[in-house]
């Protein structure tokens, strides 16, 4: 009895699954005509006028799109929670040689008051004494 019962549910969620899926695909493509036309109207809009280029079709112009995403990259893919591979390696080699000296950033609250009181006045003499020290070109 247990097994017929989950059968039934089982059917009708993969069905729905199935739906969500195929929709899914089906309206990626329809975007991307649209983003293909939008493009094409773009390109015969400004880049005659401008560069004197030729005129396109739909299919240069979405060719356009793919040859974009390959040099480029693009198009938003990945999870912005996630990092990748670069950015675990690079990222945690050299963060903490970009990070300031102060523990915890909790010396940076004096920042702005030290920049009104001696801020300017010590930039002027660094500027000054950076003229000064600089030697002519030889």
């Amino acid at each position: 009895m247990e097994n017929t019962v989950r059968k039934s549910y089982f059917f009708p969620n993969i069905l729905k699954w199935t739906g969500w899926v195929i929709g899914g695909i089906a309206l990626a493509i329809f975007l991307a005509f649209i983003f293909g036309y939008f493009v094409m109207l773009l390109w015969n809009w400004l880049m005659p006028t401008l560069f004197g280029l030729p005129v396109i079709d739909f299919w240069m112009a979405f060719g356009i799109i793919i040859l974009s995403r390959l040099i480029f990259g693009g198009f938003g893919h990945g999870h912005p929670n996630k990092s990748n591979h670069h950015d675990r390696f690079y990222g945690s080699k050299f963060r903490n040689r970009c990070r300031p000296p102060f523990d915890k950033h909790n010396k940076w609250r004096y920042y702005e008051d030290y920049w009104k009181e001696e801020g300017e006045e010590a930039f002027k003499r660094y500027i000054e004494n950076a003229d000064i020290n600089k030697k002519p070109a030889e």
